[in-house]
């Protein structure tokens, strides 16, 4: 069955389709022809029942905040402000490039929104600094991983529902603040080395009264994450409502604040918001359906089996986690492979001794590399559009970002309490 089950997925990525149709037709041909008793009706029920969870709500009101903000000045006001401390400094546009990818992720959740909104303005910027396009580039992809660590991460989202109703969004939220700053420290160690190395010139120093002037104006986008992230870890809303208060934020800055948004405008947004979403409810709905078929063929047990064995330890199982996920993401979406693996390995997990939570955050982590790893990590593909520049262009100067992420993901599977110290 799992072969079938493989080959037909194959063969429609093969033909083209996108990644929604073989993952809802080739579960539904392998059971028809496997099991031709099985009510349809049961099968539909699947993929209602994977878009049933309130959680999902989080997905397009975090969403349609990002967009909000991505479409007036936050992301400007943001790069201004962290560009006036550090950019004068050796490094300073690195610095700064890994600074305002932290503080833009902790608004929008997804690297590919990430990578648009801070890349486009950056880019420029590290361009007349003297840096080559290829390691600007390469720079921007990755430190959109950070945006997939911290809340609100929408692959976290994705994991905790299909890791199951026993492991708690706002305990994955808070695990990956650790895990995303040493992203960003170690992006900043190495920006602040490569410019040395390049002699890479530095920026006029920016006087303490523009200083006060650009935080002044990043001070409210400023109040995001912390309201976010501090509403959450002191217990006064959860996630679902979290987003809400979101996308009020957002159109309170936006609109009647900055005023950069008028009303005429909204619609459009909430258009793409929709598309957007649309897209990974389909996906979500898709891989409740693949989970719940390849459960019913007891292939998770079989897979397990043949890979961890009998007895497997909590290192040796988190190794082989992390090496299915790194791979499989740089071949497909993240939310696809999330769904479609956790359910394999999640059981085998928890039986080894590791903790969801500690397993959520190396299971984003590492979906977070692959999705800036060669060769079709989705985030390469969205620099090569945003930037217009050619595959190899955009891949040329990634390796040392993928040594330094790889470095950091074996430190978290062996050191469990980077993950879990603030939630215990």
């Amino acid at each position: 069955m799992i072969v079938t089950l493989l080959s037909i997925m194959i063969i429609l990525l093969l033909l083209n389709f996108p990644m929604m149709i073989p993952l809802i037709l080739a579960p539904l041909v392998v059971m028809l022809v496997f099991n031709p008793n099985l009510s349809m009706d049961l099968l539909m029920k699947q993929l209602i029942t994977g878009i049933e969870s309130p959680v999902l709500l989080c997905v397009p009101l975090f969403i349609f905040a990002a967009d909000i903000m991505t479409s007036g000045k936050t992301s400007q006001r943001l790069l201004d402000f962290v560009g006036s401390f550090v950019g004068h400094i050796r490094g300073g546009y690195g610095v700064t490039t890994a600074a305002a990818c932290s503080l833009f992720g902790s608004i929008s959740g997804s690297t590919q929104a990430t990578v648009v909104a801070v890349g486009r303005p950056m880019r420029e910027r590290m361009l007349k600094a003297g840096y080559k396009d290829s390691s600007a580039i390469a720079l921007i992809i990755n430190s959109s991983d950070i945006a997939m660590m911290i809340p609100p991460s929408i692959g976290m989202i994705i994991y905790g529902l299909a890791a199951g109703s026993g492991v708690s969004i706002g305990d994955l939220f808070i695990a990956g603040i650790i895990p995303g700053l040493m992203i960003f420290v170690a992006f900043s160690i190495y920006s602040v080395i490569y410019a040395k190395a390049k002699n890479i010139p530095l920026a006029e120093r920016v006087g303490w009264a523009d200083r006060f002037k650009y935080f002044r104006k990043a001070l409210l986008p400023l109040g995001f994450p912390v309201l976010i992230i501090g509403g959450i870890y002191l217990g006064w809303f959860t996630p679902v409502e979290a987003s809400g208060i979101s996308v009020l934020y957002a159109l309170i800055l936006e609109m009647f604040i900055f005023r950069s948004i008028p009303w005429k405008k909204l619609p459009s947004i909430a258009l793409s918001t929709g598309l957007v979403t649309s897209a990974v409810f389909v996906l979500v709905a898709g891989g409740q359906l693949f989970s719940w078929v390849i459960g019913y063929a007891r292939i998770p047990q079989q897979i397990s089996d043949a890979v961890l064995g009998t007895d497997p330890s909590a290192i040796y199982v988190l190794i082989i986690v992390s090496i299915f996920f790194f791979i499989g993401c740089s071949f497909v979406d993240p939310i696809v492979v999330i769904l479609i693996l956790t359910p394999i390995f999640a059981p085998a997990a928890e039986a080894a001794g590791v903790d969801l939570i500690h397993l959520g955050v190396i299971i984003t982590f590492q979906v977070a590399l692959g999705s800036a790893t060669p060769p079709f990590g989705v985030d390469i593909f969205t620099a090569s559009a945003v930037f217009n520049k050619p595959y190899l262009e955009v891949i040329r100067s990634t390796p040392p970002y993928i040594l330094i992420l790889l470095v950091i993901g074996v430190l978290l599977i062996f050191f469990p309490q980077l993950s879990l110290v603030l939630i215990n």
